[in-house]
């Protein structure tokens, strides 16, 4: 198989489906494409029911093309992260790994149009976290819930309203942003950088305003970005977290519990939003986004340092704080349901605490005049024969 051929399958995936959000090959099952989060089947010609492991491992050798640093990788660790591009129709983020001793692919295909927050509909605090000047700001969520998107939002208001230099550490470089009143340096891992502790450190000398790190993988790159945080530059990063309140939690897990104190001042003292975000599926088809915001304020800073206790949590500082552009999952769930964008089953799933959204839909039910769940009451005219 030839780049060509590769090129040609990748295509034809691509134009299966309207919204396709991802490539997959995988061996024992046909070439498929996610489309708004469901996986569907691809038929080609000739018809592969089943991937075989010899096509999928000369798909992989190919998007590798005999880079040692990606081979060795693959071979060492298991999998290895890239980006492959169709010229003149779409860039990938691809990940090969290896699975009971076969390859599997997966290809995110990723945006060639800056998007900006007024075209997503995100939140109004966006517009405030691209107007900070220091500080460190954590946009979380789960693989595929659109935070490297919701990030090059904010780096494009940046590079519409302020005259800055800012660095990028990602991997792979996903939006390629074109300098309009900022000045764009993207590096990408394992092409400009080893590993993003170095990218990092290395920024710091690089006199950037703004620094977007793809992923705070460990505690050294952890350390390094709150000294970037403290020293004026204003850090934009991701984390894989559940909700905002669990990210500082989970920064605080990677340092031992004798530097947790230190490590908590720091966090207060350079935290200014926590941003988590969920993909829902969206009536009559695709995704619509929720999120939950924490800014930054004497309430936020003193559980920061002093840990939550009752009475005093994030959810309940950012349920208070709607004034200020916070919110939680819940609040911004029921709103999305109150828009009629999603089903009263999904908002519950996704929910946080299923309780609260419960009867905040039992709320707006009532206010329109819908008192029950069901569809229509039936009569069971049987009633009386069964009875006998």
């Amino acid at each position: 198989m030839k780049k060509q051929e590769v090129d040609h399958v990748l295509t034809r995936m691509l134009d299966a489906q309207k919204n396709v959000s991802d490539l997959n090959l995988t061996v024992g099952k046909p070439f498929q494409v996610e489309s708004d989060g469901e996986l569907i089947s691809v038929k080609m010609r000739p018809n592969l029911k089943e991937l075989t492991p010899f096509q999928t491992e000369i798909f992989a050798l190919n998007l590798i093309n005999n880079d040692r640093r990606l081979t060795e990788n693959l071979l060492s660790q298991g999998s290895c992260d890239l980006s492959h591009s169709l010229p003149g129709k779409a860039r990938f983020r691809v990940n090969i790994f290896s699975q009971s001793g076969y390859h599997s692919i997966v290809l995110r295909k990723l945006e060639s149009k800056i998007p900006n927050i007024e075209e997503l509909n995100l939140p109004d605090a966006m517009y405030k976290i691209s107007q900070e000047r220091n500080g460190i700001v954590f946009v979380t969520g789960a693989t595929g819930s659109g935070k490297t998107t919701s990030l090059a939002a904010i780096l494009n208001e940046i590079n519409e309203n302020k005259s800055v230099h800012v660095v990028t550490l990602e991997d792979p470089v996903e939006y390629q942003h074109p300098h309009k009143k900022s000045t764009f340096n993207q590096r990408e891992l394992g092409v400009d950088f080893v590993t993003y502790a170095n990218g990092l450190r290395a920024a710091l000398r690089q006199a950037p305003k703004v620094i977007l790190v793809g992923e705070m993988r460990d505690r050294e790159t952890v350390e390094i970005g709150l000294n970037a945080a403290e020293t004026g530059h204003l850090v934009l990063t991701t984390l894989h977290t559940i909700d905002a309140g669990s990210t500082i939690n989970r920064i605080l897990g990677m340092f031992n519990i004798e530097e947790e104190h230190q490590v908590r001042i720091r966090l207060a003292d350079s935290v200014r939003w926590a941003v988590s975000q969920r993909l829902l599926p969206k009536i009559g088809g695709g995704r619509v986004a929720t999120f939950e915001i924490m800014g930054a304020n004497l309430r936020v800073q003193d559980v920061i340092l002093n840990g939550e206790s009752e009475g005093k949590t994030f959810y309940g500082i950012m349920q208070d704080g709607s004034a200020f552009g916070m919110t939680t999952f819940d609040s911004h769930i029921i709103g999305l349901y109150e828009q009629g964008l999603i089903t009263r089953d999904i908002a519950i799933s996704f929910s946080s605490r299923k309780g609260v959204v419960g009867r905040g839909i039992d709320l707006i039910d009532s206010a329109r005049g819908k008192t029950t769940t069901m569809e229509k009451p039936k009569v069971d005219w049987n009633y009386a024969r069964k009875s006998r």
